[in-house]
């Protein structure tokens, strides 16, 4: 198993976050995380990361308890967050930079295989919403750890936008079959992309229930509009809407 989080809770102060979290993420396996504004997802994330320590619980990564360490994950925020000073290909390389090797070999490789290899010099401001996610992604490909944290990357873009970014992440992630936790607030996106979804409750968020997703792979858009996934969808929004009795 490649992440097990055991028992985690989190609390500032006197406002508890998290609340006896427990799941894991196997290798190669695409988990969404569900729920609704201020549950903790995102608090989630910077446990994760060693942002923040956990006030109870751990985090394992490999078989290491990771709590409270940096370094450990690739990250992949809401925003872009490029370097408006650097050009693309700069920005790409950037998290190889911190681990003192970067590969710009590799990194023009990437820039051509999703095209933007015309775009390596271009800096940030000429690049579209979706351009810039592409590069956000790719860098943190390209970084060396097995577990990529990607917090909401497509709620920025318009509707067409996001479908193609999805898209575009799913013919990337089944070429290389990263581990992914990936937090969303769209019950839709979470079912077109995960193996798995995890549905939290309202904070102090503890898991609701943990969904097996039935469609087999290669994912397609023609699966959106099967009763199978109206069905799921609407089971989803059944739990995310009903009134925890806990």
């Amino acid at each position: 198993m490649l992440l097990q989080i055991t028992d985690l809770s989190k609390n500032f102060g006197e406002v508890d976050v998290l609340n006896h979290i427990s799941l894991q993420v196997a290798d190669g396996e695409f988990v969404a995380i569900l729920g609704p504004s201020g549950s903790g997802k995102s608090t989630l994330f910077q446990l994760v990361g060693g942002i923040t320590a956990p006030t109870a619980g751990e985090i394992l990564l490999n078989g290491k308890n990771i709590s409270g360490e940096k370094g450990h994950i690739s990250y992949m925020p809401q925003q872009a967050s490029l370097f408006p000073w650097r050009t693309v290909l700069q920005n790409v390389v950037l998290a190889q930079e911190v681990q003192h090797k970067p590969n710009y070999e590799q990194a023009t490789e990437w820039l051509e295989r999703v095209g933007l290899s015309q775009f390596a010099k271009a800096y940030p401001s000429e690049l579209s919403g979706g351009m810039k996610q592409r590069v956000a992604f790719i860098r943190a490909l390209l970084s060396d750890q097995n577990l990529l944290c990607l917090d909401e990357p497509f709620s920025a873009l318009d509707e067409f936008t996001r479908l193609d970014m999805q898209n575009w992440l799913l013919s990337v992630w089944e070429e290389h079959r990263r581990s992914v936790l990936f937090i969303t607030h769209s019950i839709e996106e979470a079912i077109y992309l995960a193996d798995r979804i995890v549905i939290l409750s309202k904070r102090p968020a503890h898991i609701k229930e943990e969904i097996t997703v039935p469609f087999a792979r290669p994912r397609n858009q023609a699966m959106l509009a099967t009763s199978e996934f109206v069905a799921l969808k609407q089971h989803i929004f059944s739990q995310m809407e009903t009134r925890d009795s806990k």
